[in-house]
């Protein structure tokens, strides 16, 4: 077998966003493809939250080796206030500090054959980047989502270390991997000496196994309708303040009300800033901030939700939330608050089963949920089309990065030929 080391911040048992999924089921499907992968993460105690159960799904033939690691903002702050220079290029830049030793530890003693880092924890970049270096050892940058774009990161000393890391990368890295066709385009305009050879699309998407025995609960005539978004709602990139006042509007007009319709916003991380929104607005009756669930009973939860919501800005047209693969498959009604130019739009236009709407005007989501909702009531919304989802499977993205990293080993190879001839 091939041996990949993983340099990935989000990993069991990081409970702050599902982003950890990609680096697990990379580990747990590429060895059916030819490589051993092991992981290097950061400890646990750089992390705000965790959920110690999601360990047990490791396979147990994967290393996992946790280096030193502090969160900046919390560890390393005075009465709320800490050197910025000490969160550069992110608030874990300290891991560089214990991934470097450990890293080069870890490809001498398992020969690993190359270097994968995940973004968006900048950070792992500049780990690659000198993993690289070091060793010699070829390094696939696994973007993910774009590391800038003309407004992000929106602080300047930020956006700086990024562009600079993103740069080192484009040099150094011998694959960019991107989800999201318009980022590798993108990337290729920014950057025209980079090789269209050099970057792949490896999409997101969900794992059969965590949905075997989900069972949708029969509707209770009465009930309210429940709308259920799940994870992470950034303030900017997925903001829900059109949503609210969309909200408030149709509230006062006597167009909704808490018997009718119920919005479960589950895990969105910024529950205080929300809770304000939602008072200041006086929809306290119909929306709900809800506590995170374990992965699998989040998804059961999902599963039995009259309807899913989707939010993504208009500055992430270059991104599809990862959420939207596992929302396909559970063929629920989708009401996706995102801009109509974007790549998440595209996809939910191949695939089905979404009204699409503009997140930032509120005015459209006020004429359209209504709509939604009966549709959804009565049953005769559409649904995602079945065989659209089960083309994004866990199984098939690992197929494609094994297939990648035997092209950089192999591209390796010809090179030390042609250097020894």
């Amino acid at each position: 077998m091939g041996k990949v080391l993983i340099v990935a911040y989000h990993f069991p048992p990081q409970a702050e966003s599902s982003g950890y999924l990609r680096s697990l089921k990379f580990c747990r499907y590429l060895p059916q493809f030819g490589w051993q992968p092991s992981v290097l993460t950061v400890h646990p105690r750089a992390y705000e939250r965790t959920n110690p159960s999601q360990l047990d799904e490791l396979p147990a033939s994967v290393r996992v080796r946790r280096a030193f690691a502090l969160d900046t903002q919390r560890h390393l702050s005075f009465r709320g206030r800490y050197l910025r220079t000490l969160a550069l290029p992110d608030r874990w830049a300290s891991w560089f500090l214990g991934a470097l030793p450990a890293g080069l530890r870890a490809i001498r003693r398992e020969n690993a054959d190359v270097v994968l880092t995940t973004f968006p924890i900048a950070t792992a970049v500049m780990i690659g980047w000198a993993l690289q270096r070091l060793s010699g050892k070829p390094w696939v940058a696994d973007f993910r989502d774009s590391m800038t774009e003309p407004d992000y990161p929106r602080e300047t000393r930020t956006w700086r270390a990024y562009r600079w890391l993103e740069e080192k990368a484009v040099q150094e890295a011998s694959r960019l991997v991107f989800t999201a066709q318009s980022a590798v385009r993108m990337y290729l305009e920014r950057y025209p000496a980079l090789s269209p050879h050099r970057c792949a699309l490896i999409l997101n998407g969900y794992d059969e196994e965590d949905f075997r025995d989900l069972r949708p609960a029969t509707r209770v005539p009465g009930e309210p309708l429940r709308l259920v978004h799940l994870g992470l709602l950034y303030p900017v990139e997925r903001d829900p303040k059109p949503f609210f006042r969309a909200l408030s509007q149709l509230q006062k007009e006597g167009k909704l009300d808490a018997f009718r319709v119920r919005i479960e916003l589950r895990a969105s991380g910024y529950e205080s800033t929300y809770a304000q929104m939602v008072r200041e607005e006086g929809i306290e009756g119909l929306v709900r901030l809800l506590p995170l669930l374990p992965y699998r009973e989040a998804l059961q939860d999902s599963a039995s939700a009259d309807g899913l919501l989707l939010f993504q800005a208009a500055c992430c047209n270059h991104q599809i939330p990862a959420k939207i693969f596992e929302y396909l498959r559970l063929r629920r009604p989708i009401l996706a608050l995102t801009s109509p130019n974007g790549d998440t739009a595209a996809l939910l236009r191949e695939s089905g089963g979404a009204t699409i709407v503009d997140l930032a005007d509120w005015r459209a989501i006020y004429r359209a949920l209504p709509g939604f909702l009966q549709s959804a009531e009565r049953g005769i919304h559409p649904l995602p089309r079945r065989e659209c989802a089960e083309k994004y499977s866990r199984q098939s993205q690992a197929e494609l990065m094994a297939r990648l990293l035997d092209a950089v080993v192999a591209e390796g190879a010809r090179t030390r030929a042609r250097g020894k001839s």
